[in-house]
């Protein structure tokens, strides 16, 4: 049963309203849930920052943030590289300067998925399936900041975000002519590297790929195919954030997230195009993060909350697992859950926890795991690098991260249970 709800909007330096339809489903259905009105974050009132889909980061956006405009790919539509829709994809860059002209740090978008053919219809009618709603240019910040005390060791490497715009993390293959729905997301990657490397990331010495949310999922999914495409000279590692999605029971015993993930993987061709060291499962485990990181063969860093806000509110407590609204003021402030809810959500963390043990084995593997309700920390400045920044033994975000890529540190930083991190940026949701 379909539930009229209102939509967020995205604020984003100046506030950018969107522009959506009135119909969505719970995550159950379609992945998309939306609240009407401001939400209180951080004691700072704002609308959230979702335009009409799954949010890929709860961003504050200071007002001399660096603008880096839109820039389509001309020679993608040949390829048959294109949005839901047909329109051509994109990406914005912002070039290196001095000792880091030579070095790229790449970065894929986030914003949830589609798994089925109407939300894939709805989704192509906004940013994150067209390319005719991309803003025409974005903030950059926290890790694709361009200020050294913001962004200490990646201020100045050419930095780029790639749009995202098929609704399956990078990972589709198909179409469905019916419906007019083109499922290209494996080919819109390629065709974006392929533009990037003609405009030098095919000399690059050092790269990273990060992304946020399902962009996260999507450097899972892609690590080892993009490490591929350099010779072994070129230094390049991987870096998730909030992108490790978890196959855990809900509240109700049910599985939201694994039946939502199933409809992303059958509608969208993905099975093409999943890790081959993960064949032996079936394709929607292999949509699982827990279920492939053990065996990526390039340096991965994995920055994640213990209590993922969006996997907490949209998978563990998806309204359809809590009919009767128990989890109602806890999904929105973690301070405000019972005892027994703590109880679960620190039953989720132990869940990370088992399934990183072979991960976190790895000498080359990187981890920052703190116990926070946050979702996606590497592009919000407060969270990846500013006074207030949350830290694990004294290091923040940021500095974690670049100790990591640069070998200047092991780090596998796992935090103490909630709530003894007293340097979380939790989220608040009222």
């Amino acid at each position: 049963m379909e539930k009229l709800m209102g939509f967020w909007c995205v604020i984003v330096g100046l506030i950018l309203c969107c522009k959506c339809d009135n119909i969505v489903e719970s995550l159950e259905d379609d992945g998309e849930v939306f609240i009407r009105g401001k939400q209180r974050i951080n004691n700072v009132s704002m609308l959230r920052p979702s335009e009409c889909g799954i949010p890929d980061a709860y961003n504050f956006t200071s007002t001399n943030a660096l603008m880096v405009p839109l820039t389509l790919i001309h020679g993608a539509a040949a390829k048959g590289a294109v949005c839901l829709d047909g329109t051509l994809p994109g990406y914005h860059l912002h070039h290196g300067f001095g000792n880091g002209a030579n070095s790229w740090l790449v970065n894929l978008e986030g914003g949830g998925w589609c798994n089925n053919v109407r939300t894939c219809v709805y989704r192509k009618k906004t940013r994150r399936g067209s390319s005719n709603y991309f803003e025409k240019q974005i903030p950059f910040t926290g890790i694709l900041s361009n200020k050294a005390w913001e962004n200490p060791d990646f201020y100045n490497w050419n930095r780029v975000k790639i749009r995202y715009c098929d609704g399956a993390s990078f990972a589709g293959e198909g179409e469905n002519k019916a419906n007019g729905l083109q499922f290209r997301g494996q080919r819109i990657l390629q065709a974006a590297t392929d533009e990037l490397m003609s405009k030098g990331l095919h000399n690059a010495n050092q790269v990273l790929l990060a992304g946020c949310s399902a962009g996260g999922l999507a450097v899972i999914l892609h690590c080892d195919k993009f490490r591929g495409l350099f010779p072994t000279s070129t230094k390049v590692k991987c870096l998730s954030d909030a992108g490790l999605f978890m196959d855990a029971p809900d509240v109700s015993g049910g599985h939201t997230m694994r039946n939502f993930f199933g409809g992303v993987v059958s509608l969208q061709g993905v099975k093409t195009n999943l890790p081959s060291t993960c064949t032996n499962r079936d394709s929607t485990s292999c949509f699982f993060p827990e279920n492939l990181i053990s065996n990526i063969r390039t340096p991965l860093f994995l920055l994640n909350a213990a209590y993922d806000a969006w996997q907490v509110q949209e998978s563990l407590t998806a309204p359809a697992a809590d009919p009767h609204g128990n989890w109602r003021l806890c999904r929105k402030n973690i301070g405000q859950c019972s005892a027994s809810q703590i109880q679960f959500l620190q039953g989720f963390r132990t869940h990370i926890l088992n399934e990183i043990k072979g991960f976190a084995a790895s000498r080359q593997s990187g981890i920052f795991l703190n116990s926070c309700f946050a979702h996606c920390q590497s592009e919000r400045q407060d969270t990846w690098f500013a006074n207030n920044s949350p830290k694990i033994g004294n290091k923040a975000i940021a500095t974690s991260v670049g100790d990591w890529y640069f070998d200047r540190a092991n780090v596998k930083s796992i935090d103490c249970p909630y709530p003894c991190d007293r340097t979380c940026q939790n989220l608040d949701f009222h």
